[in-house]
């Protein structure tokens, strides 16, 4: 007879990889839309410069991993059931999203697939109510901070440079931007791949192979590999809607929003803090287009961004709870 809990826990390590590596492809436009849309870079440069620096990124810190897998519920009440409900509602509403184009968040898509498959496991009192309301509230707050720090840096800069030639000083902030593109490329790492290291983590622990939620080695380096690896794929439609459908940049623009949302977001992963890299550097977009006019923002796509933010939560919840009950009858 198999082992039917360790065949569940294969699925659970296959699905969360997966999970990373649709994230890469999803995210990629996070670290490189903005030095796409102003040439800095070509779109091959880009990608792989991000897959090389997602990958170092993951390796730095477990923090964000072990907010993931102990914070939402205990590790100790979770099936491996659960936990593959989860990553697979996630997983669908990333491809949903992504196939229209829409940079939702997979911090949000991956905390909502863990909240739906909990309920439908053993109902919301599971859920560690304390530990959410601190991850929910950094995710909504990050984007305000980012709107903040990206039109300050903006103002800040253009105050420095308010003489100078537009011509050269673009050509010397397209040199820049590579660096910021860099930074936020590393950073984007530090954030993203950690979520599927909590979820493997948490897996492990309830099927016993380890004694304490301590993330592996092998789960870092294969979280970082398969998020590398879907960086390296791409992800031109959601490049598409925030490097040029949103706001119009310039290298001077791009190179504010990149530095200014890496900030934000390597901040946040030093507490173990699971923003949202999608948010950020959205909200880092918006602040800096705000800062040379309102009509610099195109506000139908803003719109539609929102409403992605508003719905993965939910949308995802619903998702990994309608998951479990097609899977208990069969995997259970």
């Amino acid at each position: 007879m198999p082992d039917i809990a360790l065949i569940m826990l294969v699925l659970v390590i296959v699905a969360a990889l997966a999970f990373d590596y649709i994230n890469g492809f999803h995210d990629t436009a996070n670290a490189i839309a903005t030095c796409v849309s102003t040439r800095a870079l070509s779109v091959k440069a880009a990608i792989f410069m991000a897959a090389f620096l997602n990958f170092a990124g993951a390796m730095v810190s477990t923090k964000v991993a072990s907010t993931i897998g102990k914070g939402i519920v205990d590790a100790n009440h979770v099936t491996q059931l659960v936990v593959l409900a989860g990553i697979l509602g996630a997983i669908i509403w990333n491809l949903i999203t992504w196939y229209y184009g829409m940079p939702s968040s997979s911090s949000h898509a991956i905390i909502g697939g863990i909240m739906g498959a909990v309920i439908a496991h053993s109902g919301a009192a599971t859920l560690h109510w304390k530990g959410l309301q601190k991850i929910v509230m950094a995710l909504v707050i990050s984007p305000i901070i980012g709107v903040a720090i990206g039109f300050l840096f903006m103002v800040i800069v253009m105050r420095l440079f308010h003489d100078s030639n537009p011509g050269p000083l673009n050509k010397n902030f397209r040199k820049l931007q590579v660096a910021s593109a860099a930074f936020m490329a590393f950073s984007h790492g530090t954030a993203d791949a950690q979520k599927s290291m909590g979820v493997i983590t948490m897996a492990l622990l309830s099927y016993g192979l380890i004694p304490a939620f301590d993330v592996p080695t092998w789960v870092k380096v294969s979280c970082a590999v398969a998020m590398g690896l879907g960086t390296a794929a791409g992800g031109w439609r959601i490049i598409k809607t925030i490097g040029k459908d949103f706001v119009k940049l310039q290298p001077v623009h791009g190179f504010c929003v990149e530095t200014a949302a890496a900030g934000v977001i390597l901040g946040a992963s030093s507490i173990g803090m699971p923003v949202s890299t999608t948010h950020v550097i959205t909200s880092t977009i918006l602040g800096v287009g705000v800062s040379k006019r309102l009509t610099a923002v195109n506000w139908n796509v803003a719109k539609r961004i929102v409403w992605a933010w508003v719905l993965t939560i939910p949308a995802a919840a619903l998702v990994a709870f309608m998951t479990y009950q097609v899977l208990l009858p069969l995997l259970g």
